[in-house]
């Protein structure tokens, strides 16, 4: 987050991983990464903090909504 009024971000937060281009929650932070899992759940991945954007609540709910979607199809296990 480089905008110097953005809070960092927390465990739990919803945010944007601008370099993955992928959205995630927060789960925790391990060295210089955020630790962040896919909406829908699976497989976390690393991410650096600086790169992460906080996500409107209208995102978070279109990334939930599509991951459940998903999830119907068979395409999520």
């Amino acid at each position: 987050m480089n905008d110097p009024t953005e809070a960092a971000p927390r465990i739990g937060d919803t945010v944007r991983d601008a370099q993955a281009n992928r959205i995630g929650k927060v789960m925790g932070f391990l060295g210089p990464y955020a630790q962040l899992r896919p909406i829908g759940g699976g497989t976390e991945w690393d991410a650096h903090p600086e790169n992460l954007r906080p996500v409107s609540p209208a995102e978070a709910l279109r990334a939930g909504v599509s991951a459940a979607n998903a999830r119907s199809r068979g395409e999520l296990a």
